[in-house]
């Protein structure tokens, strides 16, 4: 099998410029009338007590497995040759018959053969399941360690042999690099081309990729492309125009994308989730003459805000990082804004300051960069510049800004040269960037926490497909501190007695860079050997992993450590219990919190894990204040364990409602921006 390689399917782009001629692939929005909405708003609420449960697979995705296997002892038989002659027959039969049981049973035993040959790796039965998952368009949950990796590798390979292009998304270029290396192997041997597309990618370079069979790409490169797509199809007039001028032989405007066909989306609900609150912007910069007027403006709004008082001219709503002002503020800002404008000889540039909202809006917005962003938690300095820390994964996000101007006042505010404020050129939300695939499925290790929104706005059910082999964790009694310098001190004493003592890998799990180098710095000074990976460190990030699973091993990590990574245990590490994971502070949800502790006792591994927390933890004390005050009154040593999950879920329901209630108010403000500017063409 590793000699030779099967016939590859041409693609429609082949690696040139699409043609207008070629369809665009992609779901219409439609504009249900108001009795449609009625009607269907009655069917999310019938739907949403059942929607909201993980549902086992149900019969009609479980009887795939014994369809597979009765090809197997047949394709086990075959040389190389044969399993070619095989594969031939396969595809034939999947582009006629479709993604239908009896053409996609045949095709996944002939995968497994090929994965076994040329990966090593025999693709166990709820592998099977899950890739058949996919292929029916479901939202598969797959623990973590479970290999989804091989298993999205099966549903796409299924998908592309039957004529389909094909994008895997995945939540970052690095994930989506590895996985397509590691299974290069694997889609060579079945002729399928495969390209990856990375950030700092030219456009020729992206449009060959993306006409390949299967392109593996970040959520973030695909919705930018898409975006500029259609700013290409506006400025050429549209589908039809271009579509006429292409059929009569004039040039055409040369597209990224052939459409969005099939998306299989790994990590799914962090990226339907958790970075479906902001919509994407592309977007322009400004002239050299606004961003002067822009540094001035700033620097007048954050001198203003520096004189205004907490309670009496401003309040500030913490867990949603808003300042409004309050009447007694109106009316002091009205007063100061004239004289500090002409400080700061902004007086005659910017008329801002003479407006009651332009005043209100830019100092509002100085308060929120100078009470709620904060360095080394929501954003990194680094080459002069201010690059946001994705709260969600720990990872840096170098090409993106906050919107409306708070970009540029967090840059005013730690004494940076203002970088260009951007002009929207098109905007798109992942809802409805994902909804327009003429296909759609997903894999996460954690869906059932989001199962009834995940169903709601992009119609994906969610099934669990079961271990393969039963979990070994140990969950160990969570622990509540009286503040944070106890809770590094406990933590530095759990891996004194697990690292040092058992010999056992400890990894451990931090909210923010600037906690991750708080904790570095008592395990420097207890003496304690550690390795550090945080956002300062992501290029050191494969190798820091790779030796996180080894005897006596401590390793200190943001959210990066928490998904699409793998961590071996070293040799005779599962004999002394395996991998312990230390939880130092709830994340928001407590879907981040699961995807940590499965980072250890994987594959039913020995593993343990522990939750170590501190009554002054940021999201306990915003979340949850009263239920924490309570608790400190009632134990004031050690709250029981049932008290101490019911403050995490409590604090966690809280932000999760805050934060469904901003996913569906950036959804109703994209339709509507779209439904306004529809009748220019250039809805995005």
């Amino acid at each position: 099998m590793s000699n030779g390689t099967f016939s590859t399917r041409r693609g429609a782009v082949d690696g040139a410029p699409l043609s207008l001629a070629a369809a665009y692939a992609e779901r219409a929005e439609s504009q249900a009338s108001w009795p449609d909405k009625l009607a269907e708003a009655l069917l999310d609420h019938l739907w949403w007590p059942l929607a909201r449960r993980v549902r086992r697979p149900a019969t009609t995705l479980a009887r795939i497995v014994p369809m597979v296997a009765v090809h197997d002892a047949a394709f086990r038989s075959l040389d190389d040759a044969g399993l070619r002659q095989q594969l031939t027959q396969t595809r034939i039969l999947l582009r006629r018959k479709g993604l239908v049981p009896e053409a996609v049973a045949p095709t996944l035993a002939l995968l497994r053969e090929v994965a076994d040959r040329t990966l090593h790796q025999r693709p166990y039965d709820v592998q099977l399941l899950g890739a058949w998952a996919l292929l029916q368009g479901r939202l598969a949950e797959m623990a973590t360690g479970e290999g989804k990796s091989l298993t999205a590798a099966l549903g796409v390979a299924t998908a592309a042999l039957s004529g389909l292009p094909v994008h895997l998304v995945t939540v970052n270029d690095y994930l989506a690099e590895r996985d397509a290396a590691a299974m290069a192997a694997f889609y060579a041997a079945l002729g399928l081309r495969v390209g990856t597309v990375v950030q700092g990618q030219s456009p020729e370079k992206r449009r060959e990729a993306y006409g390949c069979d299967i392109t593996y790409c970040s959520n973030k490169e695909l919705a930018f492309d898409y975006l500029k797509d259609r700013v290409a199809l506006a400025r050429g007039g549209g589908r039809i125009p271009m579509a006429i001028a292409s059929l009569a032989g004039v040039a055409s405007v040369p597209l990224l994308l052939r459409g969005l066909h099939f998306a299989v989306v790994d990590e799914a609900d962090s990226i339907f989730i958790d970075e479906a609150r902001t919509p994407l912007i592309l977007s322009a910069t400004q002239s050299a003459a606004d961003q002067a007027i822009e540094t001035r403006r700033c620097a007048v709004a954050l001198a203003l805000a520096g004189q205004l008082v907490a309670d009496l001219h401003y309040r500030g709503v913490v867990a949603d990082r808003r300042v409004t002002l309050t009447p007694a503020g109106e009316d002091t800002l009205a007063e100061l804004a004239p004289m500090v404008a002409a400080q700061h000889d902004d007086t005659a540039a910017d008329a801002v300051w003479s407006s009651a909202r332009g005043r209100r809006e830019q100092v509002q917005q100085a308060l929120t960069a100078l009470l709620y962003y904060k360095r080394d938690q929501q954003y990194l300095l680094a080459e002069g510049k201010v690059q946001i820390v994705d709260e969600a994964t720990g990872r840096v996000m170098p090409d993106r800004s906050w919107e409306a101007g708070l970009h540029q006042m967090i840059e005013a505010k730690e004494g940076l040269a203002l970088s260009a404020r951007r002009v929207t050129l098109a905007r798109i939300t992942y809802q409805r960037l994902f909804r327009r695939c003429l296909r759609l499925s997903g894999m996460t290790g954690t869906g059932q926490e989001v199962a009834g929104e995940l169903w709601q706005v992009y119609r994906l059910r969610t099934v669990a497909i079961p271990l393969h082999r039963p979990s070994a964790r140990k969950m160990l009694a969570p622990r509540l501190l009286a503040d944070t310098p106890a809770k590094w001190r406990a933590v530095a004493e759990v891996v004194r007695q697990v690292a040092l003592q058992a010999g056992r890998p400890v990894l451990i799990g931090t909210r923010s860079v600037e906690a991750s180098e708080q904790l570095s710095e008592v395990l420097n000074a207890a003496g304690l050997p550690h390795a550090l990976l945080n956002a300062r460190q992501d290029g050191d990030e494969a190798a820091v992993i790779a030796q996180a699973g080894q005897r006596g091993r401590v390793t200190v990590a943001t959210n990066m450590a928490g998904r699409g990574t793998d961590i071996q245990l070293g040799e005779g590490v599962a004999a002394l219990g395996g991998l312990h994971v230390i939880l130092t502070e709830c994340h928001a949800s407590a879907r981040i919190d699961r995807q940590l502790f499965g980072r250890g006792a994987r594959q039913g591994d020995a593993g343990s894990a522990e939750m170590i927390l501190a009554a002054d933890d940021e999201l306990l004390c915003t979340q949850a204040a009263p239920l924490l005050h309570w608790m400190c009154r009632r134990w004031q040593d050690a709250p029981p364990a049932w008290a101490i999950a019911t403050l995490c879920r409590v604090a966690q329901t809280r932000t999760g409602w805050r934060d469904a209630r901003q996913r569906r108010a950036t959804l109703r403000l994209d339709e509507r921006l779209d439904r306004l500017l529809a009748f220019t063409g250039t809805a995005e």
